[in-house]
């Protein structure tokens, strides 16, 4: 990885590297501690609740960087 001066640097991952994802930390704490036996009546309902569970882990930006140090990205 080189510097831009600021500007924008992208990196290429292999094609399968869930370990270098911040997203599958993210997703499986979610699975694991959020939605377990959550067992809802409809599409509407598992919606609902899965944007619930999403907007209390935005308030939590330390779960968050968490997830990224565990990425080995941050």
């Amino acid at each position: 990885m080189r510097g831009l001066e600021g500007q924008i640097v992208l990196e290429y991952l292999p094609a399968y590297a869930p370990e270098l994802n911040p997203v599958e930390y993210l997703w499986g704490h979610w699975k694991h501690h959020e939605l377990p036996n959550v067992c809802p009546k409809d599409l509407c309902q598992l919606n609902e609740g899965a944007r619930r569970t999403l907007s209390r882990l935005r308030r939590r930006p330390r779960l968050i960087t968490v997830f990224w140090k565990q990425a080995s990205l941050f």
